[in-house]
């Protein structure tokens, strides 16, 4: 695996998926939101985006809350410090497997033992 590819394959796997990535992107722009607006923001399934946010907080990124206000449930969710600093790390990783990636690798021709660089079409 050339170092372009590895870069890519190194990047933190739990925000990497999509609907995770969109959830931390829009949970990184406020200090917390509810359910509700993650629900409609998203356009994801109450279930679906309950798993995602599960996941995201077993990895301890978010923090998710229940509380009520007056007589109605809120869920609350907010990205933990720890979730923060994985998401600007994970902006910076992909930022660098990006870059690389604009500069042309020597790619290996698996019938030969060279090293030869094809041209990007």
């Amino acid at each position: 695996m050339n170092a372009q590819i590895k870069q890519i394959a190194d990047l933190d796997r739990t925000i990497h998926e999509p609907a995770r990535l969109m959830l931390v992107a829009l949970l990184s722009e406020v200090e917390e939101v509810d359910f509700l607006y993650l629900l409609r923001e998203t356009g994801m399934s109450k279930g679906n985006l309950s798993s995602h946010l599960s996941r995201l907080e077993a990895a301890g990124y978010v923090e998710v809350t229940k509380t009520y206000r007056g007589k109605i449930q809120m869920t609350l969710c907010r990205l933990t410090a720890e979730g923060r600093s994985a998401f600007a790390q994970y902006r910076l990783a992909l930022q660098a497997s990006l870059a690389a990636m604009a500069t042309p690798a020597p790619q290996t021709n698996p019938l030969s033992r060279e090293a030869t660089a094809i041209p990007a079409t």
